[in-house]
């Protein structure tokens, strides 16, 4: 169970301790160094790193695994293009965020969906997220960085229940995720 009233980074390990306890590999996700994270923010013209963003990117920060398959997330996958892509798109969505010159690009889905933390948050120990789509729209989805994490996370659950059904039909099938999945 997650503590609502605990801090924001303790927030977060509890969100990846229980998805690790639902038999996600733990080492099949590889976390940023603090200096690391300083310079993505850097390069992205963002003045601060909130505390769940950095404990974040601490836990998966290099290489994400199954959060946000497909996506890139992470300070190696997301760099200044998409900055550039997320600034570019926004003004045909009448401008939604107060500094997005400062804003903080988490995830970049093919270069027209973004999940952005706005520059005029950046001192909140854990912002809101926004959800941007070129052409669409954007939103506050999430009011935290932390609820942000919890909903994305994988249902670990649910993909060892399939992995399992699928070896026992015997489909000789292996999905590419399967390794991130423990064996019970």
């Amino acid at each position: 169970m997650i503590e609502l009233g605990a801090d924001p980074v303790g927030r977060i390990r509890q969100i990846f301790a229980a998805a690790v306890a639902d038999g996600l590999r733990g080492d099949s996700v590889s976390g940023a160094s603090d200096a690391e994270i300083d310079a993505w923010a850097t390069g992205q013209g963002a003045r601060a790193v909130p505390a769940a963003v950095r404990e974040v990117l601490r836990l998966l920060g290099r290489d994400h695994g199954l959060w946000l398959a497909g996506s890139s997330l992470g300070v190696v996958a997301v760099q200044r293009q998409a900055k550039n892509h997320l600034v570019a798109t926004l003004p045909s969505l009448g401008d939604p965020l107060v500094d997005p010159e400062g804003a903080l690009v988490l995830v970049d889905h093919q270069s027209y969906t973004f999940h952005v933390v706005d520059g005029a948050d950046l001192d909140l120990p854990d912002p809101p997220v926004w959800l941007v789509t070129e052409r669409e729209g954007s939103e506050k989805r999430w009011g935290t960085v932390s609820f942000w994490f919890r909903a994305l996370t994988p249902d670990v659950a649910r993909l060892r229940e399939r992995l399992e059904i699928m070896q026992e039909l015997d489909s000789g099938r292996v999905p590419g995720w399967a390794r991130f999945i423990e064996p019970r």
